[in-house]
């Protein structure tokens, strides 16, 4: 099967690159602008995928017109591509993760314009649901009829990334119902996993944790409550579910129900890990949201997420120690 990832550089689509190319009869083009994407001398993609494994280093908005490439070249595409960070950079700079809109846009038209229509996996992200739904008075799990593209009125998302990906999920259905796009649109929770960057909350705890400091700080107050999810639960879960009974322009959370502050999953780091500290808030750095759970109901009629949080604390500080050991190692 011949593969797209655009993004594939970014924490998301080198997951799904790396888990493609187990099968030999996957072949993957990646094509990422290496803004934000981990860098090609860090990657650990196994020496004998290279001959099936392309990355390009590109926008992808100017490689399909410079390239003239053709979306019918391939069977599956995994749009990941966007501009997103960490909390700094969605609150810190919206207008540059606004861009997203032009990129999303820019997509969905190059695909539809094909002599064939490939398969299309539309990641859009939890951020894209109504914060007046994730406040501490109004904490429920968030299920995907709760954002409705059809209702008269669309609730503020979460700044102009939730934005981005309100407008993306609408473009996706207007690909589906008007152009017969088979595409199936995604939004998951709080992803993480080895290799995340630390510019996310999730390894920056775990790494505080395995350093031993004291006190071990969480931004904001630390009582924000996140649904976190194992990078490979959410590889698993699409490609489970992407020829399911969900029908083109659908949407499925991907997440665990499980809802966890910042403050008790440092504490339960510091238990995995065997580290005693004081957990203190740094109220200087923004928090975003204050309660962000997924509701797993329908997600569930199809799959199962497998790694609990407490096995992923100790997989991330498993790599996290080899790195930096290699650190101590080089110094």
């Amino acid at each position: 099967m011949r593969i797209l990832i655009t993004g594939g550089a970014g924490f998301v689509g080198r997951h799904f690159a790396m888990k493609l190319l187990e099968k030999d009869e996957n072949e993957v083009l990646i094509i990422d602008s290496f803004v934000s994407g981990l860098p090609l001398d860090q990657w650990y993609i196994q020496p004998r995928y290279k001959d099936r494994l392309t990355i390009k280093q590109a926008d992808i908005r100017a490689w399909r017109r410079d390239c003239k490439a053709r979306p019918y070249d391939y069977d599956l595409i995994i749009h990941c591509a966007a501009i997103v960070g960490g909390r700094l950079k969605i609150d810190g700079d919206p207008l540059a993760v606004a861009t997203d809109l032009s990129i999303d846009a820019e997509f969905f038209d190059w695909v539809v314009r094909g002599k064939f229509l490939p398969k299309v996996i539309y990641f859009s992200s939890s951020a894209a649901y109504p914060i007046e739904l994730q406040t501490q008075q109004v904490n429920c799990l968030l299920a995907e009829s709760m954002l409705d593209l059809g209702a008269r009125r669309i609730s503020m998302p979460d700044l102009t990334y939730g934005w981005s990906k309100v407008s993306g999920e609408y473009l996706a259905k207007i690909a589906a119902e008007r152009y017969g796009l088979d595409v199936k649109i995604y939004r998951p929770f709080g992803g993480y996993g080895p290799d995340q960057d630390m510019t996310y909350p999730f390894p920056s705890i775990i790494k505080r944790v395995l350093q031993k400091e004291n006190p071990i700080v969480v931004w904001g107050s630390g009582n924000h409550v996140r649904d976190f999810i194992y990078i490979d639960d959410v590889v698993d879960c699409v490609l489970t579910t992407a020829t399911a009974a969900f029908k083109p322009g659908d949407v499925l959370n991907i997440g665990t129900g499980r809802g966890t502050s910042f403050r008790e999953l440092a504490e339960m780091a510091c238990n995995v890990l065997g580290h005693k500290a004081e957990i203190v808030s740094d109220l200087s750095k923004p928090q975003g949201v204050f309660h962000r759970v997924s509701d797993p109901y329908k997600m569930h009629k199809f799959f199962k997420p497998k790694v609990t949080l407490e096995q992923g604390i100790q997989r991330v500080a498993d790599h996290l120690r080899k790195s930096l050991d290699t650190l101590k190692v080089i110094a």
